[in-house]
C-alpha cells in the first residue's frame, strides 16, 4: 500500500521536483556535543585518540579533540533528508568524494546545504538518480565536510 506523503508531513521531493544547478539551504542545525563524538565512537568502535582522549590531543596540531569525520558527515546527510528525501527515496547509492577541509570541534554548530549536479531517469521510467553536492559549515562558515550523495528516488506518478 502506497504511502500518503501529506498525511505522513513527509516534505521530501519526488524526482521530478529536484532541478539541476539549484541550492538547497536546509534549516535544520546542530551543535555537537562532547556526548555525541563520544557516542558515535563507541558505536562504531573507533577508539582513535585524537577523538576521545583530551591530552593526547592536546599534544597534536589541533590543541583539542577533534569530531570524528564520519559523524560530521552523517550529520550533514541527516540535516539534509527533510528538504530532499524524507519519504521519497528509494535508497541511497553512494557517497562519493568525501573531504574534511576543516576540523569539527565541540560546541560547534553545523549547517549544510546540497546543490543539484546530476540528475537521470532510471531504464524503467518509474523512478530516478540525483546526485547531490553537499556542503557542510560549522558556525563561522568555515566549510568542514563535503561529499556527493548519490540517491535513486521516486517519481511521483509511480509512489501513488
Amino acid at each position: 500500500m502506497p504511502v500518503d506523503r501529506e498525511a505522513h508531513h513527509m516534505p521530501g521531493r519526488y524526482y521530478e521536483e529536484f532541478e539541476i544547478g539549484e541550492t538547497i539551504e536546509h534549516a535544520a542545525r546542530r551543535t555537537v556535543t562532547e556526548s555525541d563524538n563520544q557516542r558515535f565512537c563507541d558505536m562504531t568502535m573507533n577508539q582513535q585518540p585524537l577523538h576521545l582522549d583530551a591530552e593526547f590531543a592536546a599534544e597534536t596540531q589541533f590543541g583539542e579533540r577533534v569530531v570524528n569525520g564520519l559523524y560530521t558527515m552523517s550529520l550533514a546527510v541527516g540535516i539534509s533528508i527533510p528538504e530532499t528525501t524524507d519519504g521519497t527515496i528509494v535508497a541511497n547509492l553512494s557517497y562519493d568524494e568525501v573531504e574534511h577541509p576543516s576540523p569539527v570541534f565541540h560546541g560547534d554548530t553545523i549547517h549544510a546545504q546540497s546543490t543539484v549536479t546530476e540528475k537521470r531517469e532510471t531504464s524503467d521510467g518509474e523512478r530516478g538518480i540525483v546526485v547531490m553536492h553537499v556542503e557542510a559549515f560549522n558556525q563561522d562558515d568555515e566549510l568542514v565536510c563535503e561529499f556527493d550523495r548519490t540517491v535513486l528516488s521516486l517519481k511521483r506518478e509511480f509512489a501513488d
